[in-house]
């Protein structure tokens, strides 16, 4: 098979969606590996090294849309990438189709199989390609909120893990899965005061034994999340339901409440966002002010330590990708049922009922 890997084209997206070994596995395999010119080098991997290990450098996207039967990116296709689709083509890479109508429209209407790593289980029924970048993300919403914090980037003016003699800050973290877990991780070595809340029972049991002591694990309901909002500096919202819409859980009337200069960092913006205010931005322009509350929602967090990202994404993608090249899609998604959660479209029928519901629109089953 002929694997392409374009360069990525989304907004200060740095990341590469392989390394070079992965295309050593690819061409032993007996698969030929395209790589546009230059895919690498935001994440530090230069043209060589794919050289090296046996790709075929191309200069421009277009060759690699034009001839790779299986196309492996890191996230969803731009509209320039969009009109270079092809039917019968598999595209695997982050799509997050529920948050994006457009998006999954035109997929639809291209005719490619999509193969979203965001909702690939595995055999513990995780989600072993979405995890790297959601502890990336969790983390760096402690980075981009302590940042945001600052009063020129007009915030609070408050310093996250305060000082002798002067309180610390308050971070309130919602959802308690990967993304929350390392929020929280991060949040509390930094000193803040930090409240974790999720409505599962037990994962604030297993949290509340395993977290420090500046760390309180909180039940998730309507009242409590309001009073909360109330009393928080900074808002991480991590709530997750795979392949959906996130819930919103902080309505524009909660904003009132809030302290002004107040920051809110919606990693769930690729899913829609939790807060009813929040849209998409960008590393160019990533904050907006709603209400007195600075909103940090950029889609791609993890694309701005590419480095870092590009290797903890591949690692994880990479047996899969063999699979995938070796089987092809439909054959894989017959002998294995978490990778067949991953197909979410295949030759112009939606198979992922979720993305069918949060648009309205036809749910075929694989």
């Amino acid at each position: 098979m002929r694997v392409g890997v374009p360069r990525e084209v989304k907004s200060h997206e740095y990341r590469v969606a392989m390394l070079p070994v992965g295309v050593e596995g690819l061409v032993r395999a007996g698969h030929e590996v395209l790589v546009e010119t230059q895919a690498g080098a935001g994440s530090g991997f230069p043209d060589a090294a794919y050289v090296a290990a046996g790709a075929t450098i191309v200069p421009a996207a277009a060759e690699i849309w034009r001839s790779c039967d299986l196309v492996v990116k890191v996230k969803e296709p731009q509209p320039s990438e969009i009109r270079m689709l092809r039917t019968g083509q598999t595209l695997f890479c982050y799509f997050h189709f529920a948050a994006d109508a457009d998006l999954t429209k035109n997929c639809l209407a291209s005719g490619i199989t999509a193969v979203a790593y965001e909702t690939i289980r595995d055999a513990s029924g995780r989600l072993p390609l979405l995890t790297p970048m959601s502890e990336v993300a969790g983390k760096m919403s402690i980075q981009e909120g302590a940042k945001y914090l600052e009063k020129p980037q007009m915030g609070r003016g408050i310093l996250l893990g305060g000082v002798p003699g002067v309180a610390p800050a308050k971070v309130l973290v919602l959802g308690a899965g990967v993304v929350g877990t390392s929020a929280a991780k991060v949040a509390a070595g930094l000193g803040a005061d930090v409240v974790i809340m999720d409505v599962n029972i037990d994962r604030l049991r297993y949290l509340d034994d395993v977290m420090p002591a500046n760390v309180d694990t909180i039940f998730s309901d309507e009242h409590t999340v309001r009073d909360h909002l109330a009393q928080a500096d900074l808002v991480v919202g991590a709530v997750l339901i795979p392949g959906a819409k996130a819930p919103k859980l902080v309505r524009r009337s909660d904003l009132v409440k809030m302290k002004n200069g107040a920051v809110i960092v919606d990693v769930a913006i690729d899913q829609g966002g939790c807060c009813e205010t929040s849209r998409p931005t960008t590393h160019a322009e990533p904050t907006y002010v709603v209400e007195g509350v600075v909103h940090y929602c950029v889609t791609n967090m993890p694309g701005a330590v590419g480095r870092t990202s590009t290797i903890a994404l591949c690692n994880a993608t990479l047996p899969y990708l063999l699979r995938l090249a070796n089987a092809g899609a439909a054959e894989l998604a017959r002998e294995d049922a978490g990778f067949a959660g991953g197909v979410n479209m295949i030759a112009g029928r939606l198979t992922n009922r979720a993305v069918a519901e949060a648009h309205r629109l036809t749910f075929s089953p694989l």
